[in-house]
Parts: C-alpha cells; sequence; structure tokens
C-alpha cells in the first residue's frame, strides 16, 4: 500500500524521465533532419550547382544595374559623423 506521503517523492523522478526522454526525442529527430538535408545536397551534382549558381547571377545582375553603388569620394545623403556627434551631444545635456 502507497502512503500519500511517499507520492511527493516519486514525481519528481517521473518529470526528469519525461524532460529526458523528451530531450532524447529531439536529438534524434534533429539528426534525422541533418540526414535528410545531407542527402539532398548529396544528390546534386557540380556541374549542377554550379549552373543554378550562374543562372542566379545573371538574374541579379539586372537588378543591380538598376541601383548602382555611388561613386568613390561622392557626398552620401546621411554623414556619419553627424549622427553621433547629435547623440553625444544630447546624452551629456541629459546626463
Amino acid at each position: 500500500m502507497v502512503r500519500p506521503d511517499d507520492t511527493k517523492d516519486v514525481e519528481p523522478v517521473k518529470a526528469w524521465k519525461l524532460l529526458g526522454l523528451a530531450g532524447l526525442a529531439g536529438v534524434a529527430a534533429t539528426g534525422a533532419v541533418v540526414a535528410r538535408d545531407e542527402r539532398r545536397r548529396r544528390a546534386v551534382s557540380p556541374q549542377e550547382v554550379r549552373s543554378r549558381l550562374h543562372a542566379r547571377h545573371a538574374s541579379a545582375a539586372p537588378a543591380a544595374a538598376a541601383h548602382p553603388a555611388p561613386a568613390p569620394g561622392a557626398p552620401s545623403a546621411r554623414p556619419a559623423g553627424r549622427t553621433w556627434a547629435a547623440l553625444r551631444r544630447r546624452l551629456r545635456r541629459t546626463g
């Protein structure tokens, strides 16, 4: 016969066992996902990867041409030092 006082000692053990089993299930599931992704990656030949990268580069080139980078030495829209200087002044006033 189990006394009501003895059940308090059993419950934390069950909780730790469940937590351990949940952790093991999580590790197993993560391993399965990693193995599946690795199989997918190895199923693609290097030539296919290269052709995909060339296609992505070709499609990205027109988008990059639409937004050219500013010329070196050209003034930017927001001077870099100006915002930090304003922030420092505000902090000195409040501080």
